[in-house]
């Protein structure tokens, strides 16, 4: 049987291996996910919900060993991959309370009629989740598709199979056969699920692959919720608190190698500010350490692969082959490792600036006033995440209005937000949400039953 392996890509290492799925065998396995489905949602909410608290105690009971797996298998610092590892079941009763919530039936009546609001399970949901965050993303899916009466089968990206796997066995310890399945492979493998008999695909990663699945999905009409990644822009006002938007800077352009899709990807400061601005960023970028996620004292990880690394160099030669400027890194760059690099004099007309870099760069664009920033900041076809830095409150909250995004953080990033907001991309960055009342329903069918009195 063909084997898909994964490497460490600190160190070039094989981690292990998982059998690929068959192309082939994905309907026979829809087939019986969808035999599974009737009895699962029978259980009803209560008794599924135990089932789930149950599995995510033995998460949180390995959360080191899931932490060192993220690690070793895509490359981000241990201490951040410990942090994702307890996240999975930190709030997982109070979701699972806004779950059932989300779906109790509403009713609506006038003289003569009673109408009732249900939202059903849709059936079977297939996830395909990326490698930056191989073990949130597919919790985020599978969680409110299994809360909510539905069977799974779970692709987790090739790049991180042995994450997605190990996933999928804990919550197996606990779940009925057949209610969530795991397939391994690429492309093919993708294709095919999204081709096969499923009644959602939820979705997280590049943009070109989104619109390949969604043009797939309506030859048929399937629910799609698709979340493809963004270019984010920082906005800084002339008032803002230089030091705590450097900060912020530096940690949302970097964080997790910037392998994150709301990283920080432009920034956008006035002129008479920006060489004070470049100059605190740069220092706290310097005190980054580049190196092996297991090792202590390592602040930024390397490249998921070398295409990743290679896509990064390439987008920082062209930006400098056409007049930005390197104010830190851009060279002695080793094997996964990119070193962070801070770039000025960043324009439109630049690949970098457009297209997205998912890597360790911040891009600093020079502005002579809130309007171009605005301009600017809105012109790519993205729209996930935003910030805008600024001490008035009433000027900050007029730019957030006025930006295509999704998520808008004010003297902060998206995230934190409170609890039941949805995590929502605009334009080309989302389709259909995750979270929230509404991001629950979207694993459900709604169905309107009518009587008259």
């Amino acid at each position: 049987m063909p084997t898909l392996k994964s490497y460490n890509p600190a160190t070039g290492t094989v981690m292990g291996e998982v059998p690929i799925t068959n192309p082939g065998d994905i309907p026979e396995m829809v087939k019986k996910s969808r035999n599974a489905q009737p009895s699962w949602d029978q259980l009803g909410h209560h008794a599924r919900n135990k089932l789930l608290v149950d599995a995510y105690r033995d998460i949180q009971s390995q959360t080191e060993r899931l932490a060192s797996l993220i690690t070793r298998e895509m490359g981000k610092p241990f201490r951040e991959g410990l942090i994702e590892a307890e996240s999975l079941g930190s709030h997982l009763e109070e979701e699972l309370r806004e779950i059932e919530l989300a779906v109790v039936p509403e009713t609506y009546r006038d003289e003569k009629s009673l109408s009732t609001v249900y939202r059903d399970p849709l059936g079977v949901c297939a996830a395909i989740t990326p490698w930056n965050f191989p073990l949130s993303m597919p919790s985020w899916m599978v969680i409110p598709a299994l809360s909510t009466g539905n069977v799974v089968l779970l692709k987790p990206s090739e790049e991180t199979p042995l994450c997605g796997q190990a996933f999928v066995d804990i919550l197996n310890a606990h779940l009925p056969k057949d209610v969530l399945n795991v397939i391994h492979g690429a492309d093919e493998q993708g294709k095919k699920l999204v081709e096969s008999n499923v009644d959602l695909i939820a979705f997280t990663g590049s943009r070109e692959t989104g619109k390949d699945i969604l043009r797939s999905a309506s030859r048929t009409f399937k629910r799609v919720v698709l979340e493809m990644g963004g270019k984010d822009p920082m906005i800084i006002l002339e008032d803002a608190n230089l030091e705590k938007a450097a900060r912020f800077a530096a940690f949302n352009s970097f964080r997790n190698s910037g392998q994150v899709c709301v990283s920080t990807e432009r920034i956008f400061v006035p002129e008479k500010i920006a060489e004070q601005f470049e100059a605190l960023l740069v220092e706290t970028v310097e005190g980054l350490e580049l190196g092996d996620g297991m090792k202590e004292t390592t602040t930024l990880g390397p490249m998921v692969n070398s295409r990743q690394r290679d896509h990064v160099l390439g987008q920082i030669d062209d930006a400098v082959t056409e007049g930005a400027e390197i104010l830190l890194g851009g060279d002695g760059h080793k094997d996964n490792f990119v070193k962070p690099t801070v770039l000025t004099n960043v324009t439109e007309s630049m690949s970098i600036a457009s297209d997205e870099t998912f890597g360790p760069v911040a891009c600093v664009t020079r502005v002579a006033s809130v309007d171009e920033a605005i301009r600017k900041a809105n012109s790519t076809p993205f729209g996930l995440g935003a910030a805008v830095f600024g001490e008035n409150e009433e000027e900050t909250s007029r730019i957030a209005r006025q930006l295509n995004a999704g998520m808008v953080g004010i003297n902060q990033g998206v995230a934190p937000c409170v609890r039941g907001t949805p995590w929502i991309g605009a334009r080309e960055s989302g389709y259909g949400f995750h979270k929230s009342k509404d991001g629950h329903r979207q694993f459900t069918q709604t169905r309107v039953v009518t009587k008259r009195f």
